[in-house]
């Protein structure tokens, strides 16, 4: 359990990784908020104290690896290396404009923190399997995480990928499922059907735990704990998002997945994540 301190340096954490995504995107006028916003929680939790980094020196070889298999929501990780220190956050003005070391998609060879080049969808949880299987072979006490989307996890080699870890029992991987029901052409219902993700990850031998608001920093801390409590296989963590979460204009848009913003809606934006964080000390200081 964590304690309302950290709560709230996690709330705040990810409210900062919401303004500053928000603020690059609206540098070129448009970009995936809908899904960037949707993972910040994660993330906050990941780079705030779950993840064994040093953003000083990235490529530390006993570190933990995460990899975004959505990686389309990269703006969401650059906010979240800069506010940690991998790069100074004036590169974050920088988002996808030649000659950028901050492309729109993660690219491992251009951005420092950044362990696994993604984008094409449905390959970066392979990749992220791979690393654990690597890690695991050298002996190394560490974990992979990785971000798979919902509407991403219709691709088949997702699930190649998941038969092939609950087969290895790699207990070093845990995967997290940003369920926030909607992708480009629709909900994720309409395009291709309800998913059942409990059942398809235990039917590939992975462990399961079901995270009802997951875009709440403790019940996802939570989660990960249990999950590292697993040792014989990986564990998938479903997390049911909201979609554009924590800026009211974008959640409510019926497609929110890439949309044009510009500096009066990113004001906006940042100054409602800030009566969050507000909102949030009020009530810790009455628990």
């Amino acid at each position: 359990m964590i304690t309302n301190e950290q709560k709230q340096e996690l709330v705040n954490f990810s409210a900062d990784i919401r303004s500053e995504c928000i603020k690059m995107i609206s540098k070129i006028g448009v970009g995936h908020v809908g899904g960037c916003l949707s993972i910040a929680d994660v993330l906050a939790c990941l780079y705030g104290g779950v993840m064994k980094i040093d953003p000083k020196n990235p490529q530390w070889e006993d570190r933990d690896r995460f990899v975004l298999s959505k990686g389309h929501a990269g703006p969401a990780m650059y906010a979240a290396l800069g506010l940690k220190g991998y790069f100074p956050m004036e590169m974050l003005d920088t988002l996808n404009q030649p000659p950028t070391n901050l492309p729109s998609h993660t690219d491992m060879n251009r951005t420092p923190g950044v362990d696994m080049t993604t984008g094409s969808l449905g390959q970066g949880i392979s990749s992220a399997v791979g690393i654990a299987l690597g890690c695991r072979l050298k002996g190394q006490k560490n974990y992979t995480y990785v971000i798979v989307g919902d509407g991403e996890s219709q691709e088949g080699q997702v699930w190649e990928a998941a038969m092939f870890a609950g087969a290895k029992k790699l207990s070093n991987l845990i995967a997290f499922v940003d369920y926030n029901g909607k992708q480009i052409d629709g909900t994720v219902e309409q395009v291709g059907g309800a998913p059942n993700f409990e059942l398809k990850f235990q039917a590939c031998n992975w462990n399961v735990i079901d995270v009802p608001d997951g875009n709440d920093v403790v019940q996802i801390w939570d989660a990960i704990e249990l999950a590292k409590a697993e040792r014989t296989k990986p564990t998938a963590i479903i997390l049911h998002t909201v979609k554009g979460k924590g800026w009211t204009y974008a959640e409510e848009l019926d497609n929110n997945h890439n949309f044009k913003v510009n500096a009066q809606q990113a004001a906006e934006a940042c100054a409602e994540f800030a009566l969050q964080k507000q909102a949030s000390a009020g009530n810790g200081e009455k628990e």
